[in-house]
């Protein structure tokens, strides 16, 4: 018998088959269902006892209701005397209030963090966390994995005559510089100023992008409102191509809409978070054969670093 168990929330439940697909072990039983009221009621089918468990569950959308799910199954799973628990989190709802931006506004991202914590969970397993400071709000071992090693092959596949790596705002250099060096090619800078949540306006493009493929570099896609306008902009000064490349397809509001109509020609995105719609101009990559490695090697006590210095 396996050491170690896996069990799954409602959030992304075909992720977690493929995982388990991986790992070439079945699922473990959990009843997962909903009071009249809606409160939600778990109960652990099987024993725990003594077993390393691990639960896959992206908070995302509906994210008040994914979190709870799993701060309820944590809750289960801890008095059902589990050795320890990690909570795999492909999509770490709440990161982007990570600091005080304004006065008199919540740190939500460090509110979870202790929410998760209290709950149970010893070990967190994220994929491209907002900022990567987040994991300081954790005491417990946090594992932010690299969405970056799904992209390098897809990218290098396309065979872009003269590519270049874009990073959608300031922000985001960092992560677009990673992109930039492992693939040797230069690197742009969409600058953009954001009046308010959800709504971004193009200023200004650093960087020359005539004739050039270029590759948009981000975290995570929500409305689109950035990487259609940057698509534009880009667009505009000549660029022969843009794609782009983000790990978490939260696509809410006009999102689709606006890719389906907008000057992107590809966007490629991870299975961090189930998509709703299908669109021709979207590409998603499986995270499932990460995400099951480094459950592999959690539990064997191997190095996850190694995982992506060898594949990057």
């Amino acid at each position: 018998m396996s050491g170690y168990m896996i069990f799954s929330g409602t959030s992304n439940p075909e992720l977690s088959e493929e995982i388990a697909k991986y790992l070439e072990m079945p699922l473990s039983k959990a009843e997962i269902n909903r009071f009249s009221d809606g409160e939600i009621n778990v109960k652990i089918a099987e024993s725990v006892r003594g077993k390393d468990v691990f639960i896959i569950q992206p908070t995302s959308a509906p994210a008040n209701a994914n979190l709870m799910e799993l701060l309820i199954m944590t809750d289960a799973l801890k008095r059902s005397s589990a050795k320890s628990i990690t909570a795999v989190v492909p999509y770490y709802g709440y990161a982007r209030q990570d600091r005080k931006a304004a006065p008199r506004v919540p740190i939500t991202a460090k509110l979870v963090a202790n929410l998760m914590e209290t709950a149970g969970i010893t070990r967190m397993v994220t994929v491209d966390l907002h900022a990567s400071q987040i994991q300081g709000f954790f005491d417990i071992p946090v594992d932010n994995l690299y969405g970056a090693i799904l992209f390098m092959d897809y990218i290098k596949s396309k065979n872009f005559a003269n590519p270049v790596i874009a990073s959608p705002d300031i922000g985001g250099v960092a992560r677009a510089r990673y992109f930039a060096k492992k693939l040797g090619l230069d690197m742009i800078i969409v600058d953009k100023r954001r009046e308010k949540a959800n709504e971004s306006e193009v200023m200004n493009i650093i960087g020359d992008v005539a004739g050039k493929d270029v590759i948009l570099i981000d975290d995570m896609i929500d409305t689109a409102g950035t990487m259609t306008h940057g698509a534009q902009a880009l667009k505009d000064l000549g660029a022969n191509s843009v794609m782009a490349c983000c790990t978490h397809p939260v696509l809410s509001g006009p999102a689709y809409e606006r890719i389906e109509n907008g000057a992107l020609d590809e966007l490629v995105v991870a299975n961090t978070i189930p998509m709703t719609k299908t669109s021709k101009k979207i590409k998603m990559l499986s995270t499932a054969s990460m995400l099951g490695e480094v459950i592999r090697r959690v539990n064997n006590n191997e190095s996850v670093n190694s995982l992506f210095e060898s594949n990057s």
